[in-house]
């Protein structure tokens, strides 16, 4: 039973955080709200009044828009385009509309601009927009589900600027967030929801994450700090000079240099859409690059396939997980294939060998902890992160050589990142070479042994992970920064008396 016995109330003009484990019932009950699946018991109230919904325009007529993970806008359309796709009843399509967007634009300090192309704007903007549509449509109550999980910091405060904005006018949020330490910062209410029930409720001035984490997976907060150094002088992926470029000549990769050896993490750093999609898709062979090496070791692998690549020895933990990880309507044992058709245990010579790939999936099931009545139900039918710990299972059960990290712990609770942690710890500890890109820049700091920042298709910076902060590491995200950076935690010159205090933000770091 995905959700019984929850309760939830959500005071007008206040963020409302929901936390739980991957599979604890959250994307279920935001279903219910939102009117995509119907509830077998059980009411929701709004204003005093019991309603109930059979699609989500219901819910939006009840002011309930939601603001989902993964946006759903279209790239070729504008900013105005998009927010009245399926309203042009509401203002029409022109002077009314345009006047519209920009009023609850500068009423909710969003800074949206309507004739701008969604495929010209970054991350953030998107984000904007998407809950612009909501507010469009009448929306008094936001659900944002893992609204931070693709921002850098200063783009988090900016968010969380917004959604004060929100507040004041008498909006309402419900916040579904795994970064603990942003619901805290967040929110005015929270309530914890453990396999389908709610377990707990907490006022964020009373709780720390540790009990947050506690009351979410009766474990504490995980971190990724790696202690000890295992980096070798033994390069495993090398890459020199690699170039890029979109059909219309603009290069998206330009003069990537970079060596990973055995035992290291190597931490890419870089707001999306500088260059970290392309440059995964061209060491796994999705993409080919125009110039430049790729070397495995001793063997130059530029022209391979990616077949051949896996077959000798490259991981792939991709970004997205539903395009390029996972056959959402095939069983959990056929996804244990997936890119590993011609190795053991999936094949037997030339031929697939199914009962030795369904043990399999059972031993990762186990191993991995992904939550799942059996192996014979579909990808779809999981939960996101329990969907992620099986593909990391999968690409760790095969020992690689290298392993593409991108985004590993994306939608995931603190449980299940503690353990994608420890497992790429332990390989990492055992020779393996990773590439890691994350917007978790707590996670790029702790687990890399070396930080390079990508800005528009190039490598413009380097850090290192002992000292950056992420503030740091974020403002040279955005291009601030080039050459080295340093953080010079010992001033040169003596403090001035009357400014030496240390302010609230350096005592927490």
């Amino acid at each position: 039973m995905a959700n019984h016995d929850i309760h939830l109330t959500v005071r007008k003009g206040t963020v409302h955080a929901l936390v739980g484990e991957n599979g604890a019932g959250k994307s279920t009950l935001m279903k219910i709200l939102y009117g995509m699946q119907k509830p077998d018991e059980g009411t929701i109230t709004i204003h005093g009044e019991q309603v109930s919904f059979s699609s989500p325009a219901d819910a939006i007529v009840r002011g309930i828009g939601m603001v989902h993970q993964h946006f759903m806008l279209a790239d070729n359309l504008t900013v105005l385009e998009n927010v009245v796709l399926g309203s042009e009843r509401l203002h029409g399509i022109g002077g009314r509309a345009r006047r519209r967007i920009k009023e609850l634009s500068d009423r909710y300090g969003l800074g949206v601009r309507p004739d701008v192309l969604v495929e010209e704007l970054g991350v953030a903007a998107r984000q904007r927009v998407e809950i612009l549509k909501v507010l469009y449509r009448g929306a008094t109550t936001l659900i944002l589900d893992e609204p931070t999980a693709v921002l850098v910091p200063q783009e988090v405060d900016a968010l969380f600027d917004n959604l004060r904005e929100l507040k004041a006018e008498g909006l309402s949020v419900i916040f579904i967030s795994h970064k603990l330490g942003e619901v805290l910062s967040v929110a005015d209410e929270i309530t914890v929801i453990r396999r389908g029930t709610t377990v707990g409720t907490a006022v964020p001035a009373e709780t720390t994450p540790r009990q947050l984490a506690e009351l979410m997976v009766g474990s504490e907060l995980p971190t990724p700090e790696t202690a000890e150094s295992t980096v070798t002088d033994r390069p495993v992926l090398t890459v020199d000079k690699l170039r890029l470029a979109a059909p219309g000549g603009k290069a998206l990769l330009d003069d990537i240099s970079f060596t990973i050896h055995a035992g290291e993490v190597l931490g890419i750093a870089g707001v999306e859409g500088n260059g970290q999609t392309e440059l995964v898709d061209a060491l796994i062979g999705l993409r080919h690059a125009d110039s430049g090496t790729i070397r495995l070791a001793d063997e130059e692998i530029t022209s391979w396939a990616t077949r051949r690549r896996r077959e000798q020895g490259i991981g792939y933990i991709p970004e997205d997980r539903h395009r390029h990880g996972l056959l959402l309507e095939a069983p959990l044992w056929e996804n244990r294939i997936l890119g590993h058709v011609t190795e053991k245990p999936n094949a037997k010579g030339v031929w697939l060998d199914p009962k030795a790939a369904q043990e399999d999936t059972r031993r990762i099931v186990r191993t991995y902890d992904v939550r799942t009545p059996g192996i014979d139900v579909t990808a779809a039918s999981l939960s996101g992160g329990n969907q992620q710990k099986l593909i990391v299972g999968r690409e760790m059960s095969h020992k690689p050589r290298f392993l593409i990290a991108a985004h590993p712990t994306r939608g995931v609770d603190v449980g299940a990142q503690a353990a994608i942690w420890d497992h790429i710890r332990e390989a990492r500890r055992e020779g393996l070479a990773v590439l890691l890109i994350s917007a978790d820049l707590d996670e790029l700091i702790g687990l890399s042994d070396t930080l390079r920042v990508i800005y528009d298709g190039k490598l413009v910076a380097d850090a290192d992970p002992a000292t950056i902060t992420p503030e740091e590491l974020g403002t040279a995200m955005t291009g601030a920064a080039e050459g080295h950076l340093e953080h010079d935690e010992t001033p040169e010159t003596p403090a001035d008396p009357s400014t030496s205090a240390e302010s609230p933000e350096d005592e927490a770091r």
